[in-house]
């Protein structure tokens, strides 16, 4: 009330520089309670310093695609934190209706649809409740991503662009999904590909045409399993969806056949390899793979992270191990005579054929 000068007038030269600490500390309580007040205004300046910041995500896109329980997600886990690839987290999900359909991107319609077409709603949940591969997992790891940020990411980006094109749209989207994950350990590094798994995509024709319609630059991978480990571990996995083991072979073979009709149609943008190579001669394979896609080899290929971290096995099985499986190789043995047979007659012929192709 009496004003520095005042009070400082009639205390000692101890109070006084007990008196001037207190001032400090009141000063910074008073500037920490106003910050802390301004959860608005650090979101706006979140929103800002990744526009400001943005680093655009237009390479390539190496999209991993067959059936499922083949080794799609290990295949993605191993390219994750190599310095060259852009490595998306989870399975891709931009398909539209559904994950297994390439979206369809009509230019003369609104950007903020485009947006709403691609989004992957999977990040919501990964955001609130943390990143995991299958719900049953115990192990969890922070996933820092703000849909909203994407979301103004994409149309700033695509806003920026002045004749667009559909690649325009995806490089827009990859861009976006990148900036707005904030604790992507993987940003630094001269990329090369952006690496992605979607099961089943590349078993359509119309699929593979459109993806390499938007991505003449792209490479697809696609991994063949045994399928007498596969059902197995497929019908364990989904037992509403395989149980049927004709129709689930059905699927199998698609699989297979789109293999050969992709390699035949696309050449050298195409790969296949064998599951039962990735997980017996993992170096041997990867080192492929690295070549394959013009990348150095680095030892990270060689083991299954999220985000850098190592991560557990997706596997159908009880284990909570990491790296690579490598009881995967003998599911066969939980074969019925009768299912050895049924397989053997639907798949010897289609799997003969994809193993000499490549």
């Amino acid at each position: 009330m009496l004003g520095t000068g005042a009070t400082e007038s009639i205390i000692a030269e101890d109070g006084k520089v007990t008196l001037k600490k207190y001032r400090k500390h009141r000063r910074r309580l008073k500037k920490l309670k106003r910050e802390f007040r301004q959860s608005i205004t650090h979101l706006e300046n979140l929103h800002g310093s990744c526009i400001n910041h943005l680093r655009p995500v237009t390479e390539p896109l190496a999209l991993i695609s067959q059936i499922q329980r083949s080794g799609g997600s290990l295949l993605s886990q191993l390219c994750d934190g190599h310095p060259q690839l852009h490595a998306h987290p989870h399975e891709l999900k931009i398909g539209y209706p559904d994950k297994y359909t390439w979206p369809q991107i009509d230019l003369d319609d609104h950007p903020k649809h485009w947006f709403e077409t691609l989004f992957e709603s999977n990040v919501i949940n990964h955001f609130k409740n943390g990143y995991k591969k299958q719900k049953n997992m115990d192990e969890t790891f922070l996933f820092l991503f703000l849909p909203s940020v994407q979301r103004d990411l994409f149309l700033n980006y695509i806003d920026s662009v002045s004749s667009k094109s559909l690649r325009d749209v995806f490089n827009a989207y990859m861009t976006s999904y990148f900036s707005a994950w904030l604790n992507n350990q993987n940003t630094s590094g001269d990329k090369k590909f952006i690496t992605a798994f979607t099961a089943r995509l590349a078993m359509d024709k119309d699929n593979v045409e459109s993806f390499f319609k938007i991505y003449p630059d792209g490479r697809l991978i696609s991994i063949i399993r045994d399928p007498k480990n596969w059902y197995p571990s497929a019908v364990r996995h989904k037992p509403l969806d395989y149980e049927d083991i004709r129709k689930a072979l059905d699927l199998w073979v698609k699989s297979a056949r789109s293999m050969l009709w992709n390699k035949e149609r696309f050449g050298d943008r195409v790969c296949v390899i064998r599951f039962e190579d990735l997980i017996g001669k993992t170096e041997s394979v990867m080192r492929y793979l690295a070549a394959f896609l013009k990348i150095e080899f680095d030892d990270i290929l060689l083991i299954p992270t999220f985000n850098c971290s190592i991560i557990q096995a997706n596997t159908s099985f009880d284990t909570h191990e990491s790296g690579i499986i490598k009881s995967t190789l003998a599911r066969h043995k939980m074969l019925t005579n009768n299912e050895i047979e049924i397989i053997d007659e639907m798949t010897n012929d289609i799997y003969y054929a994809v193993s000499r192709a490549f």
